[in-house]
């Protein structure tokens, strides 16, 4: 029987189609290309000379033991409540979830507390320790109190919305110390705020007293993490991209002024907390030769904006982990593991290292000895 072929109309129909779809995609792709602006970064994020680390534990999976292993979802940030031995941390499903810490990993006793919605970042125990202050990245700043009840505090400043709140930190006088990683993209689209490489976050306060919102200082680098010191005269904040974390004083006479805290750091500072002397500074992923290639080339930056969800960023994210920094900007330990990648914080309670990543299912923990090293679970 002979082939019959097809009707002209219907391949001139065809040829037609595929020009068009050709066409509507690579305007899609320039439209893309347009809107992505990328900016050559400021030296600090090119540098290669890192600042000097006292000592580096580089396999701390083979020692972590695992808190609330399938009953926790991307736990974020921690906000630790000394008194009743709980952690509360923001998951990935928008639960804030509260579990109780101890000496031991059996049954721990894990609570899906509150659910706030959306993403959850930075979480902090209000002073007189009746509400939880929430960073959540879409809606804005947030307070549950222990009885459940959600308040949203503040959700723009100066007449520009937020859309990435992410640390947090409270001072003892009630006014909260937070971030807005960027007034641009959304936490969706948080890559590619690292791909334009502009300074597109703001530090801000919030005085519930008067339910006034400053901004106090703008065109930061990825704003990220808030700490206050032991004395409550400065808070230090971290900038992702730039890999530095800086002083912001609030009291004194230096109040108002911004200093340099400690800069050129093996990894990528997200969180960081206070405690046993230190500061904890969380790291997504250690420096590594692609991202300082892309942070080097504009043009490359721009390429990426336009193939970037045809990758997964986590692949390139390794040799993520913890840095312990005294309040001199020195760093006195690290924690990291070449194969973990999207560590985001971490805090020590007592003689442990507790992580959290943004998307483990599990609370990383660490043993610690007197000279800090991890202990071993095998050994233990």
């Amino acid at each position: 029987m002979a082939k019959t072929d097809s009707p002209p109309y219907l391949r001139l129909s065809l040829i037609f189609l595929s020009i068009s779809l050709l066409s509507l995609f690579f305007q899609l792709l320039l439209n893309r290309f347009d809107e992505l602006n990328p900016a050559p970064h400021p030296p600090e994020a090119l540098s290669r000379v890192l600042v000097p680390v006292r000592k580096h534990f580089d396999r701390i999976v083979e020692a972590t033991e695992r808190i609330g292993d399938g009953l926790v979802d991307g736990p974020e940030d921690f906000a630790y409540d000394a008194e009743s031995g709980v952690v509360y941390t923001s998951c990935a499903d928008g639960w804030i979830r509260r579990v109780k810490v101890g000496d031991s990993v059996v049954g721990p006793a894990v609570e899906e507390w509150v659910r706030v919605g959306g993403r959850p970042l930075g979480l902090a125990l209000r002073p007189d320790k009746r509400a939880v202050l929430v960073a959540e990245a879409y809606k804005g700043l947030m307070q549950v109190t222990m009885e459940g009840h959600i308040e949203l505090l503040t959700d723009e400043a100066e007449g520009v919305k937020f859309k990435i709140v992410d640390g947090i930190d409270v001072a003892e006088d009630g006014i909260i110390y937070f971030t807005d990683a960027s007034y641009k993209y959304s936490l969706h689209d948080y890559s590619l705020d690292i791909l334009e490489g502009r300074p597109y976050g703001r530090l801000l306060s919030f005085n519930p007293s008067t339910n006034q919102t400053r901004v106090l200082l703008r065109d930061l680098y990825f704003a990220n993490g808030v700490s206050l010191s032991p004395e409550q005269d400065f808070f230090v904040f971290c900038e992702t991209f730039v890999r530095r974390c800086r002083k912001y004083y609030i009291k004194g006479e230096k109040k108002g002024m911004v200093e340099k805290f400690v800069e050129n750091l093996p990894g990528y500072p997200d969180n960081v907390r206070y405690a046993e002397g230190l500061l904890w500074i969380g790291s997504p992923s250690g420096q590594n030769l692609f991202y300082d290639t892309l942070f080097r080339y504009p043009l490359l930056r721009k390429i990426m904006g336009i193939v970037g969800k045809f990758y997964q960023a986590s692949n390139l994210e390794t040799e993520s982990g913890i840095m312990a920094v005294n309040l001199d900007g020195e760093v006195v330990a690290r924690y990291s593991d070449p194969g973990l990648g999207q560590v985001t914080g971490g805090l020590r309670i007592g003689n442990y290292l507790y992580y959290g990543s943004l998307s483990a299912p599990y609370i990383g923990r660490l043993k610690l000895n007197q000279e800090g090293a991890p202990v071993s679970t095998a050994a233990a």
